[in-house]
């Protein structure tokens, strides 16, 4: 083999080399974009999911709020009556903090 075969040969393995890379590299690209697409399409989905819960807690929140208000104001129970009649199922602080949600303007959806 000649010196100028060799470096053709060198040259040629070289290109093959910096191909094979080069393709190496295209799939890893390919495969961090995929990747990236499914965890933004899972992100939204986990997004979406709390929000709508934030919304059904708010909802299932202000009717609570009503429902206290109106043993209190309505009824005269003072919050630890309430507290007794709900069988504990919430606290005094939670009673309280639920009635003032009757004041609070409602939260745009």
């Amino acid at each position: 083999m000649s010196i100028r075969e060799t470096v053709m040969s060198q040259q040629s393995v070289r290109r093959a080399g910096r191909r094979s890379a080069l393709d190496a590299q295209a799939v890893l690209r390919k495969e961090r974009a995929d990747r990236e697409r499914r965890l933004e399409g899972l992100a939204v989905a986990v997004l979406t999911a709390i929000g709508e819960r934030d919304s059904l807690v708010r909802d299932a929140e202000r009717r609570a709020a009503q429902a206290l208000r109106l043993m209190t104001d309505q009824e005269g129970l003072s919050i630890r009556d309430v507290v007794e009649w709900c069988e504990g199922a919430i606290t005094r602080r939670e009673a309280t903090r639920l009635r003032q949600l009757v004041n609070d303007p409602p939260l745009e959806r």
